[in-house]
């Protein structure tokens, strides 16, 4: 199957998201929709709560690598962390972004300071195309695990239809990766990330 669309999904966080996971389950269902898909992950810290940074490349490009300006869309697991990473977007890009907040490592090792989450959103909204803001930490908690805020922003990103991919198809995927004990704290997770952001 061939397709002329070109994507390019720009994924940050802190470690312990879940950040590495999505974007992995991102590129499976890229492939099962027929894309041509390269995924590359970045580990900015080998401890939990270091920087993870990750690429999803659909379509007929020649790198993974995702320059200044060229992020289609920028999905954030971390409200600093998105905003630290918006100048990958252009004035078209959707941002899908966690409120909540994990003090990143450099705040907690005092390199840098935590911004206004409200004064981070207002300038997300302004230098993108479409914002969709949840709090991810909340819902996750909410369908039954902490753990599960990657499945709460994949549910959103699908709801925005901004990916050639069907909610059953991801749903597929999601199923054949995680263990039995989880698969109804997550799919509620993803089902709830797809109900917020259909209010954002």
């Amino acid at each position: 199957m061939t397709h002329d669309l070109q994507l390019r999904i720009y994924c940050t966080g802190v470690g312990g998201q879940g950040t590495l996971l999505a974007t992995r389950l991102l590129g499976e269902a890229a492939m099962a929709a027929g894309y041509p898909v390269q995924v590359a992950e970045t580990h900015g810290m080998a401890q939990r709560g270091g920087v993870v940074e990750s690429t999803v490349v659909l379509g007929s490009l020649a790198s993974p690598i995702i320059s200044l300006g060229e992020a289609d869309i920028l999905l954030g697991f971390e409200i600093l962390e998105t905003f630290r990473s918006l100048n990958r977007c252009h004035t078209g890009s959707l941002v899908v972004t966690n409120t909540g907040v994990n003090v990143p490592y450099t705040v907690a090792t005092g390199q840098s300071t935590y911004p206004p989450v409200a004064q981070m959103l207002e300038l997300l909204q302004t230098h993108s195309g479409r914002l969709i803001a949840l709090d991810a930490n909340a819902l996750a908690q909410q369908a039954g695990s902490a753990l599960a805020v990657n499945m709460v922003l994949l549910g959103a990103l699908i709801s925005s239809g901004r990916v050639p991919f069907s909610v059953d198809t991801i749903t597929e995927i999601i199923a054949s990766r995680t263990p039995k004990a989880h698969l109804e704290s997550n799919l509620r997770a993803f089902h709830l990330g797809r109900e917020a952001a259909a209010l954002s």
